[in-house]
């Protein structure tokens, strides 16, 4: 009920702004004031990394090669037995030596359970743990279920279809050491990008979060955590009460209490996850509004505490309020045009009022392309022409995904009933494609033969005739 009465009072805020001033100003000004805003905000994060980059080449960050705390990895799996194997022979490969393994299955109707036990009956390091058909359902459960086992110093957060490279962990353990850093996320980058258009776009999506990730880290901003390749001081997990059982999204909840209570989050963008991209719009949809709804829910339950935390430091509660913009654009933008065109309609404005409107719509979408095409050619080494084709196509793809789905969430908020629909990631769907392609080709095969066979057969015949 919160976030409900709270995001009615932003949005009637908001509509009301729009609707009474446009009678004495031009509005379209407000939101060139916010695209500017964004602008300089984004200029700014840019040249700090910029310094901070410089900074290091004069003065090389010293790593206590002495900090070795013990690790926990955690890998929860729901129906998840086709990918989760590979998974963990993967983890196991890491060259860092203090370190476990605890693999959870959480109620599945597959043979994870199976595969799992295999898996700590053949590895030392590893633990299973099975969860009860009647347990709390969520990530978030299922980690702290874990925790209650772990060992370690420090938790590692893996998907079900995560690999990393041997030194993954040797480049994230350093960024964790100072007393102030609670938790550290590693750079996300898809696996299987090459399929088609939607993982393409998916990992230039994400080419785009690391650039932003580290602008905010170099600021001491509010950077966030992924879930995937999640690094946390168990220290700063018990200061906040461990998981939030009742979020969707489990890490971005846990970036905001972190925040809340005066812990540091940094961003290590040398140390990369790779996981699957999702092939098919609709499990996309599913994921992305399952991001976007936690997103914007935590940011309303926490609304309060952001503001008046005493422990939260004043860059990441500036950095936070200036992120949340992204999330207000959509609705603004849509309020200003609705309003514009009824004005229209009613001749209580002139045309060409409403088309100023549409150009800012336009500058922003530019904002986006020039954003996507950047973070393309610094973080993917990407030539000219193909970044900015594929700026291009990330920009449309964002549009699609995201400004849809903002006023979705936001009307689902207001006037639909929360549930605790997790909306789970699918994995292993490149492999059920490329067994399904095999199958096909394996009948078609069969078929030929059978062919073959009759023809030889009727060849037999007519040379006997014969």
């Amino acid at each position: 009920m919160k976030e409900r009465i709270l995001l009615f009072i932003i949005v009637l805020g908001l509509g009301v702004f729009i609707y009474i001033f446009q009678s004495y100003f031009n509005t379209v000004w407000g939101l060139a004031l916010l695209c500017t805003f964004m602008f300089i905000y984004a200029v700014f994060m840019n040249l700090s990394y910029k310094l901070q980059k410089r900074k290091l080449e004069k003065f090389p960050q010293v790593i206590n090669p002495d900090y070795k705390p013990f690790v926990t990895v955690m890998i929860p799996a729901h129906n998840e037995e086709g990918v989760i194997g590979a998974t963990v022979q993967n983890i196991l490969n890491m060259d860092y030596e203090n370190f476990e393994v605890i693999v959870i299955d959480d109620r599945s109707s597959d043979n994870t359970a199976s595969v799992i036990k295999d898996l700590e009956q053949k590895y030392e390091k590893v633990t299973a743990l099975i969860r009860p058909k009647d347990a709390f359902p969520g990530k978030s459960a299922v980690l702290n279920d874990a925790l209650k086992l772990a060992k370690g110093e420090a938790i590692l957060v893996f998907d079900a279809d995560a690999t990393v490279d041997p030194d993954f962990l040797s480049k994230l353990i350093p960024n964790l050491e100072p007393k102030d850093v609670g938790a550290v996320q590693a750079r996300k980058v898809i696996r299987n990008k090459n399929t088609n258009l939607l993982t393409r776009c998916q990992n230039n999506e994400y080419t785009m979060d690391a650039h932003l990730q580290l602008g905010r880290d170099s600021i001491k901003g509010a950077v966030e955590l992924r879930g995937n390749g999640e690094l946390i001081k168990r220290e700063a997990l018990e200061d906040i009460g461990g998981w939030n059982n009742y979020t969707i999204v489990d890490d971005l909840d846990m970036s905001t209490r972190l925040h809340i209570k005066g812990w540091d989050v940094r961003f290590c963008i040398d140390a990369v996850v790779y996981e699957e991209g999702i092939i098919y719009i609709k499990p996309l949809y599913r994921q992305r509004r399952r991001w976007l709804e936690g997103t914007i829910r935590r940011y309303l339950e926490y609304f309060d505490q952001v503001l008046f935390s005493r422990k939260m430091s004043l860059r990441a509660s500036l950095d936070m309020t200036a992120y949340i913009t992204q999330f207000i654009m959509p609705g603004w933008f849509l309020m200003e045009i609705l309003i514009r065109t009824f004005k229209v309609i009613a001749k209580d404005a002139p045309p060409h009022m409403l088309y100023s409107s549409l150009v800012i719509g336009c500058v922003i979408g530019f904002g986006f392309f020039l954003g996507a095409r950047y973070a393309l050619r610094r973080y993917d080494y990407m030539p000219r022409l193909d970044a900015m084709f594929e700026a291009l196509e990330t920009s449309i793809y964002l549009l699609v995904i995201w400004f849809p789905l903002v006023l979705y969430i936001c009307f689902k908020i207001l006037f639909m009933k929360k549930d605790m629909n997790w909306g789970k990631t699918a994995h292993g769907l490149v492999q059920e494609e490329e067994a399904s392609i095999k199958a096909f080709i394996k009948k078609e095969l069969e078929k030929t033969k059978e062919k073959t066979k009759e023809y030889a057969e009727k060849i037999k015949q007519i040379k006997e005739k014969i």
